[in-house]
């Protein structure tokens, strides 16, 4: 018998691989779906099936890529996709003495289909559960609206007590995210879990009555914009690749030419960036491409890549996994070729929190910008005298922050404030500094944290980004 999770790093996405015999099937597979393809091999397994619980809003599915690759059928949600065929309530599929059951779990979407797994002896063993129930959390139900929310959270009420927790407590819970992931308000960093423990721990399973239930659930979460291109190419289908895209290599000369007409994304470090970069370019960190790409990035412009070196297909798995197919080439060389071509570049101004105190105990004036959530603000403290704009806000509340002084930039570790300034930077903002560290090298320094009362979030915007970029 075959049983693999595959973590998608970044999206907090997980997909599983199981099989039996010759045959196997993958859940809710990612769109670069090498993975899969050699795990079966390896195990000398024909991959038989794919199966979705739910159309993703926050990924592409790789459904369509790995059926074309593998020959396999296609089982999905009945969340109007154009391919493969929906599940029905109760049927099976049979992968050697394996057998996966379908159960309609409504809420997250009306669609929504879980799947229990029984094993050789036909006990019931591994629920799928998608996006309806996760370690310490359940699935949201905004997305279709505010109009629906509290249909949805009804059908999720119905979906997790009357289906799903009446299936026993040693069942192994396989959610299809874990901690991070924006398709939950504050999924828990448990790596394995039960029906049972999710009974005992999961704060969102105490509410026990359907009104109390609604009414915790019925709170719109952030909503990323690039969730509206998940949701159509998952709807569609999305192109088939057939492989990991190969970026061209670019001459610094190349670049600059198709610079204004495309988006330049540097995925290296902070202290890299700030020392020089191309100017116009956005600045995210490999490692958080697939939590911040989708918020800043076009998918109108092609994408031109500058990295650490010469290997950028880190950078180009995030982005396809978003959809960010038009990836035109990235600079041969890095910024070291860009100078030795005699070409301009800009930086950004970088400091040390001993440094900033220095310079306010001097007098200087300065407006410091921290672009933490609001949870963040909540946990740990805010900085007296800050300004609170979160990074994911920040190109709509612009107007806010002034030109005419200079302007710190806060995070937690300075990697959000990096993208903040160079945010700030393609808008015309010239007196811009990342602070080095962030505030955890504030709160390292001992200098002074006030308890941050709470801060409004527009509706429909609460912060709910991946924790472990911070």
């Amino acid at each position: 018998m075959l049983f693999e999770r595959i973590t998608s790093e970044g999206l907090a996405h997980y997909s599983y691989l199981t099989g039996d015999g010759q045959e196997a099937m993958v859940i809710d597979p990612r769109r670069d779906v090498e993975v899969y393809l050699e795990m079966a091999y390896r195990q000398r397994m024909r991959i038989a099936y794919v199966v979705e619980t739910h159309r993703h809003e926050d990924f592409v599915c790789g459904s369509v890529e790995l059926a074309a690759r593998t020959g396999a059928a296609i089982v999905r949600s009945g969340d109007l996709a154009y391919y493969g065929r929906p599940a029905q309530e109760g049927e099976s599929l049979s992968i050697g003495a394996l057998r996966l059951q379908a159960l309609h779990t409504p809420g997250h979407t009306p669609g929504h289909m879980s799947y229990l797994l029984y094993d050789a002896q036909g006990a019931p063993w591994a629920l799928f559960s998608g996006d309806a129930l996760f370690a310490g959390d359940v699935g949201r139900v905004d997305l279709f609206g505010p109009e629906r929310m509290s249909e949805l959270a009804a059908q999720l009420y119905d979906s997790l007590f009357h289906r799903i927790l009446p299936l026993g407590d040693g069942l192994l819970l396989c959610p299809a995210h874990g901690a991070g992931s924006p398709c939950g308000a504050a999924i828990a960093d448990r790596p394995w879990t039960t029906i049972g423990l999710e009974r005992q721990l999961n704060p969102r399973l105490q509410y026990t009555q359907r009104t109390e239930f609604v009414g915790a659930e019925t709170q719109p979460l952030e909503y990323p914009p690039y969730f509206r291109t998940m949701d159509r190419l998952n709807k569609d289908g999305p192109p088939v690749l057939g492989q990991l895209p190969t970026p061209r290599p670019l001459t610094p000369r190349a670049v600059a030419v198709q610079a204004d007409r495309a988006q330049v994304l540097d995925t290296r470090m902070v202290t890299g960036f700030g020392a020089a970069h191309i100017p116009g370019a956005l600045s995210i960190w490999e490692a958080g491409v697939p939590g911040f790409a989708g918020w800043f990035l076009s998918y109108e412009r092609p994408i031109l890549l500058v990295a650490e070196g010469d290997d950028v297909s880190g950078a180009v798995r995030h982005l396809i996994r978003l959809g960010f197919d038009r990836i035109e080439g990235y600079l041969l060389g890095g910024m070291l070729s860009w100078h030795r071509a005699g070409l301009d570049s800009a930086h950004t101004d970088t400091v040390t929190v001993q440094e900033l105190c220095r310079r306010l105990d001097h007098g200087e004036r300065a407006w410091i910008l921290d672009v933490r959530s609001a949870s963040e603000l909540l946990e740990e403290g805010r900085i007296p005298g800050a300004h609170h704009i979160h990074v994911t806000q920040l190109p709509g509340r612009l107007g806010e922050v002034p030109r005419d002084v200079p302007v710190y930039i806060f995070c937690g570790s300075g990697l959000r404030s990096m993208i903040a300034a160079s945010l700030l930077e393609r808008a015309g903002w010239q007196r811009l500094t990342v602070v080095l560290g962030g505030f955890a090298g504030w709160r390292s320094a001992r200098f002074p944290i006030e308890k941050a009362e709470a801060v409004p979030v527009p509706v429909g915007a609460k912060a709910a980004g991946p924790s472990d970029l911070r």
